[in-house]
């Protein structure tokens, strides 16, 4: 692995609860990994650890094989050849654009240096701005200047904090997707931290979820949204619900009940004997839950959000259990409205009921 965190502690003296607590994870070259969560789980933290401006309570960062940071060793931040894109941008406003992307390597002759900005401004799409001033800039191509001044030292390892959070929500997710095709054509290897779901999918090759300095998950982002690690994960990304269920033996097939009636047919589940008498909870998204109007099982609308091409519907059954569901936006439904729904669940996911935020699913069996 190019990055590798193993065990990884911080504690802060007087604090209760250590701000990261056992996180190992490991990034490989070219790849671009995201750390997603609650305000106060501690992805910046664990950011600045590997950016060196955080010392480790126990375990150890490793860059390239090298340790980096471990109880006894701490490579300060400017020997770590890390490069780190900020939240506020912290462009220069006296400088122009190339003094601010070529800050970072003016020890390099005169004509080097201005050929390598040059090259990243061309790499970021912002070739020929280099007499522009930030202020004449607008915050998407502020933050593409902060990525090229980050770029020009060609550091081994960039990390990005939070880079987007500053930009109208429509910007964000374009702007990611954009600077995901930067930092490929650039070969770099990137840690991004964001809160924000659309950012962490459009910009990841993985992702890792944390929650209460603990990294629940890290993998690509079909197996958060699909195969969650714990029920945390599973709540926390996209929108779903639990509803109760049971499983049982019908014949040779695996039958889960559920709220909207029997699940049948899945492709993967849990066998009954996973838990006592198969009681549990079925963790039901959005997309498993379709609307049809000759369903007879019928739910009120009792909050709906436009989305554009479709609305996010919460619905609640007659017995009391809520579901969520995405509906086409041409299906314009009032809140209070009854309509009918059913599932169609490909794989199901379970979990113990009354299971804390770390309990996992139970395993499955292929059908």
């Amino acid at each position: 692995m190019f990055l590798n965190v193993a065990q990884l502690c911080i504690r802060y003296p007087g604090a209760a609860n250590a701000a990261v607590d056992g996180v190992t994870m490991g990034l490989r070259a070219g790849d671009i990994g995201v750390l997603i969560g609650p305000s106060g789980c501690g992805k910046t933290t664990l950011l600045r650890a590997v950016a060196g401006l955080e010392r480790v309570s126990s375990g150890s960062i490793a860059i390239e094989r090298e340790p980096v940071s471990q109880p006894g060793l701490h490579v300060p931040a400017e020997q770590r050849r890390i490069g780190m894109v900020f939240q506020d941008y912290a462009l220069f406003p006296h400088l122009d654009i190339a003094g601010n992307v070529g800050f970072g390597i003016h020890q390099l002759p005169k004509a080097e240096r201005a050929n390598r900005v040059a090259e990243v401004l061309a790499l970021v799409g912002l070739q020929g701005m280099e007499c522009r001033f930030p202020h004449e800039l607008s915050g998407g191509q502020q933050q593409r200047v902060a990525l090229a001044r980050a770029l020009a030292p060609r550091p081994r390892l960039l990390l990005l904090d939070e880079p987007f959070s500053n930009l109208d929500v429509d910007l964000r997710e374009r702007l990611a997707h954009e600077v995901r095709a930067i930092l490929k054509a650039a070969g770099a290897t990137a840690l991004f931290v964001t809160h924000d779901q659309l950012e962490a999918f459009a910009i990841g090759d993985v992702i890792g979820v944390m929650h209460q300095g603990k990294l629940h998950q890290w993998d690509d982002a079909y197996a958060l949204y699909h195969r969650p690690a714990t029920r945390f994960v599973a709540e926390f990304i996209g929108h779903g619900v639990f509803a109760p269920a049971q499983i049982r033996m019908q014949g040779n097939e695996v039958v889960v009940n559920t709220p909207l009636g029997a699940l049948t047919d899945v492709e993967e589940c849990p066998l009954p004997s996973a838990y006592d008498h198969g009681l549990c909870e079925v963790l039901l998204r959005a997309d498993d839950i379709v609307h049809d109007d000759a369903a007879p099982v019928k739910a009120q609308i009792v909050r709906k959000a436009f989305r554009g091409s479709e609305f996010l519907y919460t619905l609640k059954l007659s017995s009391g259990e809520t579901l969520m569901t995405h509906v086409p936006s041409h299906h314009n439904h009032a809140v209070g409205e009854w309509i009918g729904i059913r599932a169609e669940v490909d794989h199901v996911v379970t979990f113990a009921r009354g299971g804390g935020a770390h309990s996992p699913p139970a395993p499955t069996q292929s059908a």
